[in-house]
């Protein structure tokens, strides 16, 4: 990793706050326990969790003159492996860390490494664009689903973050409605494919050529949009690029038809299992 410059004592202070958090940051042994596996010394000036913590860690950076151990500090705390099991807990922090770190020109991505991004001024930037894109999407009538992404901290660098995190949605949409764990392509053909088989989720009866092509153009199209943006695998952009406002406007509108599309979807297998009436062409 290359040198990296010290971060600026208040964004140090923001981030010791964020991460020792009285009701939703690390305990007071988690805080000792990533210390020590990081070799970061605490020099025990402070009780307080986050102050704790800043004196570690500004202690740190200034002994080095940089502040990448300071860095691989925040890489350790928010490897994702960790927090497996309350990824709740992990986007919420990360995404304030990120409020913090676009400051310093800096971006924790989902897979818990940091990269360099253009550093930001002033909040106001991110929050304007957010205003601006929530305005604008509203007139649409865009999907209630998709406004939720439309977040100061995920337009701090430009649009592609919010993009992928109304993509990701998509898929949340059809895990919760059929039950099924998968993700990508493998999700699409296990919810929506019908040959031989009642579908976990139909567009309609599925009693004519024109219904069933609807289907398959449906599967197609959420194909196209997980293919476009995301790596299954690692459940992280398949490519980070810039995206303008004008980018941002269009997908999220393909993004809010999908929605409304699922929240019509007949759940067909479940009705099916429950012994319900289906007229589903099978």
């Amino acid at each position: 990793m290359a040198i990296l410059k010290k971060i600026d004592p208040a964004s140090l202070e923001s981030i010791c706050k964020i991460l020792g958090d009285t009701m939703n940051g690390l305990t007071g042994t988690e805080i000792s326990k990533y210390l020590s596996e990081c070799n970061i010394s605490d020099p025990k000036i402070n009780s307080t969790k986050w102050k704790k913590l800043y004196d570690a860690l500004n202690l740190k950076q200034n002994e080095d003159k940089c502040a990448n151990n300071l860095i691989f500090f925040i890489q350790h705390v928010m490897r994702p492996s960790r927090h497996f099991d309350n990824v709740t807990w992990f986007n919420e922090i990360r995404n304030k860390l990120n409020i913090v770190l676009s400051f310093e020109g800096l971006e924790l991505e989902e897979t818990g490494i940091i990269k360099r991004i253009t550093a930001i001024k002033t909040l106001t930037e991110a929050e304007e664009r957010a205003i601006n894109l929530r305005k604008v999407l509203i007139d649409r009538k865009i999907h209630n689903d998709v406004l939720l992404f439309c977040k100061a901290e995920l337009l701090v660098d430009n649009y592609f973050h919010a993009v992928f995190e109304a993509t990701k949605s998509i898929a949340e949409k059809i895990r919760n409605k059929t039950s099924l764990t998968t993700d990508g392509s493998e999700l699409i053909d296990q919810a929506f494919s019908f040959k031989g088989k009642i579908p976990h989720l139909a567009l309609s009866n599925l009693m004519t050529e024109s219904e069933e092509s609807e289907q398959k153009g449906f599967m197609n199209l959420l194909k196209g949009i997980f293919g476009t943006f995301r790596n299954t695998t690692a459940h992280a952009p398949k490519i980070t690029w810039t995206i303008d406002e004008q980018d941002a406007l269009d997908i999220l509108s393909t993004i809010s038809l999908i929605h409304r599309k699922l929240d019509k979807a007949i759940e067909a297998k479940k009705m099916y299992e429950r012994g319900g009436p289906t007229c589903l062409n099978n």
